[in-house]
């Protein structure tokens, strides 16, 4: 692993620069092990694909020791266990229509049928590499490379809360209304984020996804029954 100071205030660890489970399994591992080491005036441990940043305060951090600290965690962590969590949480989805405008988009490039996109879709089995963008957003991989479409070339102002869109190889789930440029195949009920839960976000770093498919009536009915959290 690379050790970098990311400017004055943090403290960037990288491992190969890969979509890998057994990297950032490794990379979790790691940041989870640095973040219960208390050490003082680091404010967060932040982990990504293959990496992760020690947020740190300079006055009261001594950056030697967490460089010290940081290389004997990486020389003695054992091989870490992908499975980071036993149950795959299951996520209702209501794909195409005006759920899912691009779900045709994907299928043509793909040369598939809307119906084939979403059961390759909904057969595998994804883990959450990392959560960011917008707070609670989980970025999946990897899906099937036969609906691998790249992201749109001009990312649309508004995108739905519950949104499920590709973008190459990741799939993901937007937690807000906001812009963005992933082709959107449908939309989940369920609230991903709610600053009064505990913990606020639906998805974490390492854990198992599932995809389920249901239908406009069920997701209307999930919406008036008070979105599933």
């Amino acid at each position: 692993m690379r050790m970098t100071l990311f400017g004055d205030m943090a403290l960037l660890v990288e491992d190969e620069p890969a979509i890998d489970a057994a990297v950032n399994a490794r990379i979790l591992a790691i940041s989870e092990l640095v973040r219960g080491a208390c050490v003082p005036g680091v404010r967060d441990v932040v982990p990504a694909f293959a990496s992760f940043a020690v947020h740190f305060d300079p006055e009261c951090t001594d950056v030697a020791v967490l460089r010290a600290l940081v290389t004997r965690l990486i020389d003695d962590i054992p091989a870490a266990d992908v499975e980071t969590h036993r149950d795959a949480l299951e996520v209702p989805v209501c794909y195409g229509g005006r759920f899912g405008p691009d779900l045709a988009a994907v299928a043509a490039w793909g040369g598939w049928g809307a119906l084939d996109v979403v059961a390759a879709h909904i057969a595998r089995e994804y883990r959450v590499f990392m959560v960011g963008f917008l707070p609670g957003f989980p970025y999946l991989a990897s899906v099937d490379e036969r609906i691998a479409m790249p992201r749109r070339d001009t990312p649309r102002p508004h995108v739905a809360a519950g949104s499920v869109g590709i973008a190459g190889r990741q799939t993901g789930v937007y937690p807000f209304d906001s812009p963005g440029g992933w082709q959107i195949i449908g939309r989940t009920p369920l609230q991903l984020f709610d600053p009064h839960r505990e913990p606020p976000a639906l998805f974490s770093a390492g854990q198992r996804v599932r995809f389920r498919p249901i239908t406009p009536s069920d997701f209307d009915a999930a919406r008036r029954a008070g979105a599933p959290r």
